[in-house]
Parts: structure tokens; C-alpha cells; sequence
């Protein structure tokens, strides 16, 4: 007999889904068509929401790394990620710029894509590239603080 946790298990994207719409488009705005999720909101808490958005993100990548993807879709999903965590550093205007730039919801299309492609799902452990994957979400979230903090900095700068 099959449990209904069961089936849940059965698909390898299916939570990678799950976090990629929550961080992206998990509410609607009432009264309009624009979807937000949490990686937008957690944005507005200078540097530790940017921080605990690139982890959440990072996350993506590394369910990737272990579907099998190949190493140039994995290098693109880290380019998404880049320039969501880079531009979504800059205080209010970054946090727009996370409603429209949705790199979760790019990366787990890519991820899609990959498990889609006939004889493609081959999931192999790669420590090393583990790690390569791990340390470049680091210095991202590192990024991500310093960005926020030079932003924040600046415009106090501008008022006094």
C-alpha cells in the first residue's frame, strides 16, 4: 500500500519546486497579477535577509548539482544567482529588482529542463564539485552582506 508521502518522494524536483515558488511566488498582490515570495521580503532586512536569501537559493544549485546537471547549467544557475544576490543587495530598489529577476524560478527551470531530457538523470556525487558549489554560494552570501552594508552606508551618507 502506497502512503501519500510516498508519491511526494517519487519526484526528485518536486521540493526543489516547492522552495523555488516559495522564495519567488508563493503570494499574489491583491489587485494585481505580480506574485512574491520570500526572497524579496527577506531582502528587506539589509544584509542578513540578503544573506538568508542566497542560502535559500544556493539550496537550488545544490539539489541540482545532485540531479546530475551538467556543469555549464550549473555554472548559468550560479550566474542567476549571482546577479539576483549582487543587484537584490541594493536596499528597496534590489528588492523590486527580486520580484521581476526570479532566479529560483529560472534555475528550476533549467533544473526541469535537465530531468526532462531523455537518459539525463544521472545523479552522480561529486564532492569536489560539492564544495566548488558551497564555497561560490559563500562568497555570494559574503557579497550580498558587504553590498547591503556599503548601500546602507551610502545612503546615510546622502542625509547627513
Amino acid at each position: 500500500m502506497e502512503t501519500p508521502n510516498a508519491r511526494k518522494h517519487d519526484d526528485p524536483v518536486a521540493s526543489v519546486r516547492r522552495l523555488a515558488n516559495a522564495l519567488d511566488a508563493a503570494v499574489r498582490i491583491p489587485g494585481t497579477n505580480i506574485r512574491i515570495g520570500l526572497d524579496p521580503i527577506l531582502g528587506l532586512i539589509p544584509g542578513i535577509g540578503d544573506l538568508a536569501g542566497t542560502v535559500l537559493s544556493g539550496y537550488v544549485v545544490l539539489a541540482a548539482v545532485r540531479l546530475g546537471v551538467p556543469r555549464p547549467v550549473l555554472a548559468r544557475m550560479l550566474v542567476n544567482l549571482g546577479i539576483d544576490t549582487v543587484l537584490g543587495s541594493v536596499p528597496v530598489l534590489g528588492d523590486v529588482f527580486d520580484v521581476a529577476w526570479r532566479a529560483n524560478s529560472r534555475n528550476l527551470a533549467l533544473i526541469e529542463s535537465h530531468v526532462a531530457t531523455p537518459g539525463a538523470h544521472v545523479a552522480v556525487r561529486n564532492r569536489k564539485l560539492d564544495l566548488a558549489i558551497v564555497l561560490a554560494i559563500v562568497v555570494l552570501g559574503a557579497l550580498a552582506i558587504l553590498l547591503s552594508v556599503l548601500a546602507v552606508r551610502a545612503a546615510f551618507g546622502l542625509f547627513s
